[in-house]
């Protein structure tokens, strides 16, 4: 079980050192299994999704946030969009560029914190996200600066799971994505979770519920991965994947 909140924030700062060296650590594993879903069936489905739920200029300027291995970065600037990717990760981000340019694409790739942002005010058209907001120390703090960079009416579009009350452990499932990590690895991630306030609540009513008292108008899904996660050569854990559309008005 996640621990008490009085335990959470003792040093906030050594946190977030260590998510971003757990991310630097998996960033070669991780970025093979996003070009395994970037070739398959679910890039295709993925594409559609979004192309659903964002605005419908032709081209948009796009906040790609915790943007990983480029996964979003290269489906949205293959759609023409005008794309910015943002991680704490300097080995994630190098393998973000490995994959826009295996995939022929360009997008603006920085390093920074998602809690934290250094643009400017209503910079974007649209922020979007995926499996980023469970491993943040502050999902609050981010919730504020992704809406002070979202133009009005802008959108923004957070995939991630409920994982606070799940426990990681080693899959010997080849096709399983997690099936490359080290023990020790999965161990850290879990005592990383556990110590995050997100691990505390339910997701994604929390989400819903702190988005609105911002001033967006929400909508979400419980559950897309029956939508998008089709591939039957790539295997993801069993917490729903829910998709938030986030309307700023």
């Amino acid at each position: 079980m996640p621990l008490a909140n009085t335990d959470i924030y003792d040093d906030t700062a050594d946190l977030t050192k260590r998510i971003e060296r757990y991310w630097d650590t998996r960033s070669e594993d991780f970025a093979s299994v996003r070009r395994r879903e970037l070739t398959g069936a679910n890039a295709r489905l993925w594409r559609e999704l979004l192309t659903e739920h964002l605005p419908h200029e032709q081209k948009l300027k796009i906040l790609d946030i915790g943007t990983g291995a480029g996964f979003f970065a290269v489906l949205l600037a293959q759609a023409g969009h005008e794309v910015t990717g943002i991680d704490m990760s300097e080995k994630m981000l190098a393998q973000a560029q490995k994959n826009l340019s295996l995939f022929g694409c360009r997008a603006v790739l920085r390093k920074m914190n998602a809690q934290a942002t250094e643009f400017a005010d209503e910079a974007f058209d649209a922020v979007i996200s995926r499996n980023l907001t469970w491993t943040l120390p502050d999902v609050m703090a981010a919730y504020r600066e992704w809406r002070r960079i979202l133009k009005p009416q802008g959108m923004l579009l957070n995939f991630d799971a409920d994982r606070g009350e799940a426990t990681f452990i080693k899959k010997d499932d080849k096709n399983d994505v997690h099936a490359n990590i080290r023990q020790e690895l999965i161990r850290e991630c879990n005592d990383i979770k556990d110590r995050l306030r997100i691990s505390t609540h339910r997701r994604p009513t929390w989400d819903a519920a702190y988005l609105a008292g911002l001033g967006f108008a929400v909508q979400y899904d419980d559950d897309v991965a029956q939508r998008v996660c089709r591939d039957e050569n790539l295997r993801f854990d069993d917490a729903p994947l829910f998709g938030i559309y986030a309307r700023k008005t």
